[in-house]
C-alpha cells in the first residue's frame, strides 16, 4: 500500500495540472488532477486527498464555492492557486478557509515547500519517530516496524492513526473519525469503526486481549493515550450476567448472545460489521 500523502490538483488548465503532477511525484506524494469544479468535488469525495491544491476560476463552480461546499461537509486543507496577486484576491481566498495562496507562475520547489508546510500545520508538526505499543512509528516518512522489521500498513489504517497521534489525549467521538477517515456519510457505521480500530491495534503488534495506547473510551469513541491518563469510563448499562440472572428470576428466558451488544452499541448494526470485516480481510490479504 502506498502511503506516501495523496494530493488533488484542480485546476482549468490541464498542462497545469500535470506539470504539478510530474513535479510534486518527485518531490514523493501522489497526485490526482480534476479540470473542473464538479469534478474536483467528486474526486474528494471518492479519494479523500491529504490536501487539495485548488486553482480558484475552474468552470463549472469555482474554487471558492469548493471551499464553502467542503467547509462543513469535508474539511481537508487547501491551497489556492491563482494569477492574481492583488490583496484582495488573497485576503477573499483565506477568509473563505483556505490555508495558503500560491501565484501562479509558481516554481515546483516553493509549491512542493509550501504543500509541506500546510501538512505539518494541519498534522499539528507531528513528525519525527514514535513508540507505539511494540512498534515504531516514522512519521515523516510513513514506516512502521516491529524490532527492526517493517510492517505494511494500509491508507486506512494510516489515517487513523496520525489523527489519533496528532490529538493525543484527547477523546475522538466516533463519528469524528469516522467522518475524517471515511467522510461524514459513514458517521454512524461505529462497528466499522471498531473493525477497522482492531485491525490497526492488531499491525503494531498489540495482543488481541489488549488495547494497549489505543484506548477504548466506552460508549464514546477512542484516544491515543500511552499514559493512561484518562480514567476507565464503564458503562451504566447493566451486565449481561445481572440481566441473565433478573429474566430468570422472573421465569423469562435471558439473552445469550455475546456479541448482542459491544463496546455500547446495539447489535443491530452488525451487519455493517459483516461489510467491515470484509474490507479489512482484504486489505489484510491484499496489502
Amino acid at each position: 500500500m502506498d502511503n506516501r500523502p495523496l494530493l488533488l490538483v484542480a485546476d482549468r488548465q490541464p498542462e497545469l495540472t500535470r506539470l504539478v503532477a510530474i513535479s510534486l511525484g518527485q518531490e514523493g506524494f501522489r497526485v490526482e488532477s480534476a479540470n473542473d469544479g464538479l469534478s474536483a468535488l467528486d474526486k474528494v469525495s471518492e479519494l479523500n486527498p491529504d490536501l487539495l491544491l485548488l486553482g480558484v476560476d475552474l468552470p463549472g463552480m469555482s474554487g471558492l464555492d469548493i471551499i464553502r461546499e467542503l467547509r462543513d461537509s469535508h474539511p481537508l486543507p487547501v491551497i489556492l492557486l491563482d494569477d492574481q496577486t492583488a490583496v484582495s484576491a488573497v485576503s477573499a481566498g483565506l477568509n473563505h478557509g483556505a490555508d495558503d495562496f500560491v501565484a501562479k507562475p509558481f516554481h515546483p520547489a516553493e509549491l512542493a515547500a509550501r504543500v509541506r508546510a500546510v501538512l505539518r500545520r494541519r498534522r499539528r508538526l507531528l513528525t519525527g519517530r514514535r513508540r507505539v505499543g511494540p512498534a515504531l512509528v516514522d512519521l515523516d516518512s510513513r514506516q512502521v516496524e516491529i524490532e527492526g522489521r517493517p510492517v505494511r500498513i494500509g491508507r486506512v489504517e494510516w489515517m487513523l492513526l496520525e489523527h489519533l497521534l496528532s490529538n493525543e489525549g484527547r477523546i475522538l467521538l466516533h463519528e469524528e473519525l469516522l467522518a475524517h477517515v471515511w467522510g461524514p456519510e459513514y458517521r454512524d457505521d461505529v462497528p466499522y469503526l471498531r473493525l477497522w480500530i482492531g485491525q490497526l491495534r492488531r499491525r503494531l503488534g498489540i495482543p488481541a486481549w489488549e488495547e494497549g495506547p489505543i484506548r477504548t473510551i466506552q460508549g464514546m469513541g477512542y484516544s491515543y493515550d500511552p499514559d493512561h491518563a484518562i480514567p476507565v469510563m464503564r458503562s451504566r448499562r447493566p451486565r449481561a450476567d445481572r440481566r441473565e440472572r433478573a429474566a430468570s428470576a422472573a421465569g423469562v428466558p435471558g439473552r445469550t448472545d455475546p456479541d448482542a451488544e459491544a463496546d455500547g452499541e446495539p447489535a443491530r448494526r452488525r451487519s455493517h460489521g459483516a461489510r467491515a470485516r470484509s474490507a479489512c480481510n482484504t486489505t489484510a490479504t491484499g496489502g
